[in-house]
């Protein structure tokens, strides 16, 4: 079968054939629906090597794609409650499945991640850039019949920003309340969904491109363009009192700063753009009892919540289709960050 592979440190992924995989007990194979490329997979095979402590669960060959949708194909040995034909979700988090965090389902916070062998399905472990792949029963979710290969970015685009969104909850519960989205790619456009759909917030979305801007707009968001006098504008919007909660989906130091500078007195700073931004804090300035926190993924009960919503018709995903062939193609282009939302390779197209 065809699979993307990453095969070496600072090296891009390649389109090879591969033996089709058997599951193993426990597990099912995947006929892959959809699997979503991410700025995360770039980062593997561009900006980490052996020097970085996260590389021993990300040694390569390994088959990339960690957001992944599919049929099943075939079950393990001991399988039972699922079946043939129907399609999920993966979750690509896989813990060592009996700590405190992972009996939560929280994976990705798994209090024995030294000791792994692999980060997760697409990050270490064969993920879905593949005609087939294997996934752990527990790691299922079922999406009925919602279109999986639309559906299939939900598994990290949609997951990410839902969960962010979800501990930020108490504080944008009331009236009067503002939540700021910096960063109208995948995942901020899904955040703008999420935000419309389970909070009664007034959305507040800011970016660089045009194009994304407009289509928050269309989503409901109060637009807010980049640049100079940025910060103020944003206030203005909430009336000089800032903002409630912010969701940052960049992560460099100019995005923290904006956030810094204009959440409430008592509101929330959530970044989940992973691109490592440092800033300095001082007791002065920055607004009482305000928070700063990092979030990773989520749970796979949040996912179970993320594909009951698009099931519902309250999210969609901004999807653009490449063949199997077309691959690496879909990564040159997210590279040059001239795709609208998310790249799906359909592998059965």
């Amino acid at each position: 079968m065809k699979a993307v592979r990453f095969e070496a440190w600072h090296t891009a992924p390649a389109l090879r054939d591969i033996d089709k995989p058997t599951p193993a007990p426990g597990e099912v194979l995947l006929k892959v629906a959809g699997a979503g490329a991410c700025h995360s997979d770039v980062s593997v095979f561009q900006d980490y090597d052996e020097s970085l402590p996260i590389s021993r669960l990300l040694q390569p060959p390994f088959t990339l794609g960690h957001e992944s949708s599919g049929w099943v194909e075939e079950l393990g040995e001991g399988v039972e409650g699922i079946a043939v034909g129907d399609a999920y979700l993966a979750y690509g988090p896989i813990g060592c499945g009996h700590c405190r965090a992972c009996s939560r389902g929280q994976d990705t916070y798994c209090e024995n991640q030294a000791t792994n062998p692999y980060a997760a399905i697409g990050l270490g472990r064969d993920g879905g850039m593949a005609e087939y792949m294997t996934v752990p029963v527990r790691n299922l979710v079922p999406l009925g019949d919602a279109d999986p290969v639309a559906a299939a970015p939900l598994a990290d685009a949609g997951l990410t920003p839902y969960h962010a969104i979800k501990n930020s909850a108490h504080v944008l519960v009331g009236g009067g309340k503002y939540a700021l989205v910096i960063g109208l790619g995948g995942l901020g456009q899904v955040a703008v969904q999420i935000l419309q759909a389970i909070t009664g917030a007034t959305v507040i979305a800011t970016d660089n491109k045009a194009d994304a801007m407009e289509l928050a707009a269309k989503r409901g968001a109060v637009t807010v363009e980049g640049g100079e006098g940025q910060a103020e504008r944003i206030r203005e919007i909430t009336g000089g009192r800032g903002v409630d909660a912010v969701f940052d989906f960049v992560g460099v130091k100019p995005t923290i700063e904006l956030s810094r500078a204009v959440v409430a007195v008592q509101g929330a700073i959530t970044i989940a753009g992973i691109a490592n931004g440092t800033v300095e804090w001082n007791f002065m300035s920055t607004p009482y009892e305000s928070t700063l926190t990092n979030t990773y993924w989520g749970t796979i009960e949040d996912l179970y919540e993320v594909a009951a919503l698009y099931r519902a018709g309250k999210i969609e995903m901004d999807v653009t289709r490449f063949t199997m062939g077309q691959a690496l193609e879909a990564y040159d282009k997210l590279i040059e960050g001239s795709v609208l939302g998310r790249a799906v390779v359909v592998p059965h197209a």
